[in-house]
C-alpha cells in the first residue's frame, strides 16, 4: 500500500462516522421540525377558526338588530291599529302586521341557525385548542430527548473533528487536497481496496495491469469509473502468501509402496 494512503485512511475512517453523525442529526432536527409543524398547523387552525367565530358572532349581532327592528315594527303597528276606526285601514294595517310577522318567524329561523352554527364552530375550536395542548404535553419529554440526542452528536462531532485536525497535519498535503475533493463530490467511501479484482466502490471489473499498479503501491491509482483511489489490501496479500507458500504433500514413491 502507498504509505501517504495509510494516514488518508484513518482519516477516512473518522469522516464515515462523521458523515453518519451527520446525517443522524439531520433525522433528529427533522423530527423536531415534524412536531412543531403539527404544533403550528394546529395553532393556525385555531387562528383561522378564531377569526370566524369573530365574524360569525358580528353576523349573528347584526341579524339580532334585524329581527328587533322587525319585532318593534309589529308592536308599533299593533298600537296603530288600535286606533284605527276604519275597516280598510284596519285591513291594511292587518295584512301588513302578517306580512311582518312572516319576516319575523323568518329571521328567527335563520338566527337560530345562526346560534346552532356558532355553538358548534366554538365547540370545534374547543377540541383544536385541547388538541394543541395535549400535543404540546405529549411532545415535550420527546422534545427533550431529541435535544439532548443531538447535543451528544455535536460533542462526539467535535472530539472527532479535533482527531481528524491532528491526522491532517500528518498526511501529505497533495494526496490529502485529492481525498478532500473526492469526499466532498461522494459524501462516501473514497479510498477503497480492490477485492477480487473488482473497484470495491463501484465494483467494475479491473485489468491486470491496474491490479498490479495497486500492488506496487509506488504511486496513487484511480478506478477508471468512479474515479476513486485504489489501494492493496495488505491482509489480503499476507494470506495469499500464506497459502502460495503451503508446503505441498509429497508423492508416494516406488522405493516407500
Amino acid at each position: 500500500m502507498l504509505k501517504a494512503l495509510k494516514t488518508i485512511l484513518e482519516i477516512q475512517e473518522i469522516d464515515m462516522k462523521m458523515i453518519q453523525l451527520m446525517r443522524l442529526k439531520r433525522e433528529r432536527q427533522k423530527d423536531i421540525e415534524n412536531i412543531n409543524k403539527v404544533k403550528d398547523e394546529l395553532r393556525s387552525q385555531a387562528d383561522q377558526k378564531d377569526t370566524e367565530i369573530t365574524e360569525l358572532k358580528l353576523l349573528t349581532k347584526h341579524m339580532e338588530g334585524e329581527l328587533a327592528e322587525t319585532k318593534e315594527k309589529i308592536k308599533k303597528l299593533e298600537v296603530h291599529q288600535s286606533s284605527i276606526k276604519k275597516v280598510e285601514e284596519f285591513n291594511a294595517l292587518s295584512q301588513e302586521m302578517s306580512q311582518a310577522d312572516r319576516e319575523r318567524i323568518a329571521k328567527e329561523s335563520r338566527l337560530n341557525d345562526q346560534y346552532d352554527k356558532l355553538a358548534t364552530e366554538e365547540d370545534a375550536l374547543k377540541l383544536i385548542k385541547e388538541s394543541l395542548k395535549t400535543t404540546i404535553q405529549n411532545s415535550k419529554a420527546l422534545e427533550t430527548e431529541i435535544i439532548e440526542s443531538i447535543q451528544r452528536i455535536n460533542e462526539e462531532g467535535k472530539l472527532l473533528k479535533t482527531e481528524r485536525d491532528s491526522l491532517v497535519k500528518k498526511a501529505d498535503p497533495e494526496v490529502f487536497r485529492i481525498y478532500d475533493r473526492l469526499l466532498s463530490n461522494k459524501k462516501d467511501r473514497v479510498v477503497v481496496p480492490i477485492e477480487n479484482r473488482c473497484c470495491s466502490g463501484c465494483h467494475i471489473m479491473l485489468t491486470a495491469q491496474d491490479e498490479n499498479l495497486v500492488r506496487k503501491g509506488e504511486r496513487l491509482v484511480f478506478c477508471e469509473h468512479c474515479s476513486r483511489i485504489h489501494y492493496w489490501h495488505e491482509v489480503e496479500a499476507v494470506e495469499g502468501a500464506a497459502v502460495a507458500t503451503k508446503p505441498r504433500r509429497r508423492r508416494a514413491t516406488a522405493a516407500s509402496a
